[in-house]
């Protein structure tokens, strides 16, 4: 078979999940050149993402190549995608989640966000600074672009006294003798497609080549958590400045048999409002949907309408 050209955004969290691709597809017997490509969200460093624009900022220039032929396939973080996809392209598989988590990253290993100390978290993420208003207000934030190297150099200089970040990301660079907390999935609910890497191709990519890689990377039980999810954030329009957070797990049922069990919901910037709900079920998009459906009939419209407005 021909070589499959692997596009890639050029930071290093993204070079190590492109050779991770590359390698479990060349065990497969598929030859694999890394094709590093920049993105806008790559080269606006000094606004957030909410006013770049969050549709596609980590994408769109993949996402050409794809179509243009020049890449086969695209690589992504899974939480960076965005909702809904072009007709023309096609998400074909999802690699096996890493842990879910946020970490609280420090080079101090005393701070916690239950200890009651007031300091300073660096995020980019809406849904973080509105979580950590809500559930940790005594913490101050402030915005955080660039990538992992970079933050952890802003973070030394002492912009901030701690970053909150993914904890696949932080795993996967080898940094987590910095991490000072591993925070409760249960409360801090992470953002959707976190801690998979997503593979994307054009619709006019050879079958044999997309069934092959699907094989070779794809894994099952994520597959189905993220559809749900995709699912969830797709009827909400949720995009990375919008501050919606889901997760879906599989559980296990007594006897035989298993179901997702999804929770997930919507907070308002200033973190004084959250929805949030739990929904179960075996079809994954019937859950992500049923979920979303739950959280606009109970305000969650609302919020997003007034989210909206404000950016």
């Amino acid at each position: 078979m021909t070589t499959i050209k692997l596009g890639t955004r050029g930071s290093k969290l993204a070079l190590w999940q492109a050779y991770f691709v590359k390698e479990t597809l060349e065990a497969g017997g598929l030859p694999v050149e890394i094709v590093i490509i920049e993105t806008k969200g790559d080269k606006i460093l000094d606004r957030s993402l909410s006013k770049i624009g969050s549709k596609g900022v980590f994408t769109e220039e993949l996402e050409e190549k794809l179509r243009s032929g020049e890449i086969d396939i695209a690589q992504h973080s899974a939480k960076d995608l965005q909702s809904e996809l072009a007709e023309d392209l096609e998400l074909i598989a999802f690699t096996e989640r890493e842990t879910v988590n946020d970490v609280l990253v420090s080079f101090s290993k005393n701070l916690s966000l239950e200890s009651g100390e007031s300091f300073v978290v660096g995020t980019s993420s809406t849904r973080r600074v509105a979580m950590l208003k809500h559930f940790y207000p005594h913490i101050k934030t402030v915005d955080m672009r660039g990538n992992l190297q970079t933050r952890l150099a802003k973070l030394e200089s002492g912009v901030c006294d701690a970053l909150l970040l993914a904890y696949a990301g932080v795993h996967r660079m080898g940094y987590e003798e910095h991490i000072a907390q591993l925070i409760d999935k249960t409360t801090f609910t992470p953002a959707v497609g976190q801690g998979s890497v997503a593979i994307e191709c054009a619709s006019t990519l050879d079958p044999a080549k997309r069934e092959r890689i699907r094989e070779l990377l794809n894994d099952a039980e994520t597959e189905q958590q993220l559809l749900a999810e995709r699912a969830f954030l797709r009827r909400l329009q949720g995009g990375c400045s919008i501050p919606v957070f889901g997760l879906c797990e599989v559980e296990l049922l007594d006897g035989f048999g298993s179901q997702l069990s999804m929770t997930g919901g919507i907070i308002s910037l200033d973190g004084k409002e959250i929805i949030k709900e739990t929904i179960k079920g075996t079809d994954p998009i019937a859950v992500g949907e049923g979920l979303a459906e739950k959280i606009i009939s109970l305000g969650g419209d609302r919020i997003l309408r007034e989210i909206k407005a404000a950016m």
